[in-house]
């Protein structure tokens, strides 16, 4: 009997450990909410006795970002090894879609937009940031990537209030034509990507053009000329859950780019084509009701969550290319 009694109470164990898993799993999947890129860049300098200077709204909304991914419902799961972390993945791949561009954006920031010009010296702070966001994004230990992301976002709030110092000249962000279009090339191709695999959900034969346009280009391998694209039905939430990642964090990045570029974008005549950017990425985020995303075949009786992001991922990408190319023009 006491044997039966233990053996029940460890049942009842389990079960409570199970149902609590459960609603921590549910609750941890929501992804997190958008927030005012303005509002958060005036309350940032409100609270550090600073001012809201060029650069300033695009560098607090990457931190913000970035903070974002370490501290939403659950703190940051990609790393996580135990339940019910470890059995999450639509978290996790929104969480990368989020980091990597994370990173393009860092790199943009050392690279280009704190530099006037490519023989100047990199920022100090934004050399540490921008290596310590592209530690492995799967690393529980030596390091765990949570303790190096936080690093990264410690040194983009030195960066930061070091705009706001008029003693720290050496701290500058140069709204500039060139590095917007730097950046924008970078955006072009990740979105160009996943709109690719997106809309492979239901397997398509597509012309290879890997060569088009020039008669002299030649690639490594020879390729046929038709070529079977297909995501795998293993593959089809995290491609729209990272696609997802990626659109919620652009919204934020371009909203910044809407108030620190204004000058040049409206200059180019280019701010039109922005906001149609913005708008269809923040389209890209509208609710999701069904509590898994489907994968129906083209225009059969169900829903294809994957085309409808593709549909979204697509516009935004050739808006980006129409705003690049005003960006270009003299």
């Amino acid at each position: 009997m006491r044997a039966r009694g233990i053996a029940g109470a460890a049942g009842l164990i389990g079960l409570a450990l199970i149902v609590v898993g459960l609603v921590l799993g549910m609750f941890w999947s929501v992804e997190p909410d958008r927030f005012d890129v303005e509002a958060n860049a005036e309350a940032m300098a409100e609270a550090e006795g600073g001012s809201v200077v060029t650069g300033y709204v695009t560098v607090a909304a990457l931190e913000r970002v970035a903070e974002t991914l370490l501290d939403k419902a659950g703190g940051y799961l990609s790393n996580d090894v135990m339940p019910p972390g470890v059995l999450l993945d639509n978290l996790p791949s929104w969480e990368y879609g989020v980091l990597v561009q994370v990173r393009d954006l860092a790199r943009a920031l050392r690279n280009d937009w704190s530099r006037s010009q490519s023989q100047s010296v990199e920022d100090r702070d934004l050399a540490t940031a921008e290596p310590q966001f592209n530690v492995n994004s799967e690393s529980w230990m030596f390091p765990p990537s949570e303790s190096e992301y936080r690093e990264g976002v410690e040194a983009l709030r030195r960066y930061r209030l070091r705009l706001n110092d008029e003693s720290q000249q050496d701290s500058q962000f140069y709204a500039r034509a060139d590095n917007l279009v730097a950046w924008l090339a970078v955006v072009e191709k990740r979105l160009g990507s996943l709109s690719q695999r997106l809309s492979a959900s239901v397997g398509q034969a597509r012309i290879n053009t890997d060569l088009a346009g020039e008669s002299s280009a030649e690639n490594a391998t020879i390729r046929p000329g038709e070529l079977k694209v297909k995501t795998s039905w293993l593959e089809i939430d995290d491609v729209f859950y990272q696609a997802r990642g990626t659109t919620w964090a652009l919204v934020h990045f371009l909203r910044g780019v809407e108030q620190d570029f204004n000058g040049i974008l409206r200059n180019k005549n280019a701010m039109t084509s922005l906001r149609q950017v913005i708008r269809e990425l923040e389209a890209s985020q509208h609710a999701i009701w069904s509590p898994m995303i489907l994968n129906g075949s083209g225009f059969g009786i169900l829903a294809n969550h994957s085309l409808v992001m593709a549909s979204y991922v697509s516009r935004a990408n050739s808006a980006v290319i129409d705003l690049r190319s005003l960006l270009e023009r003299g």
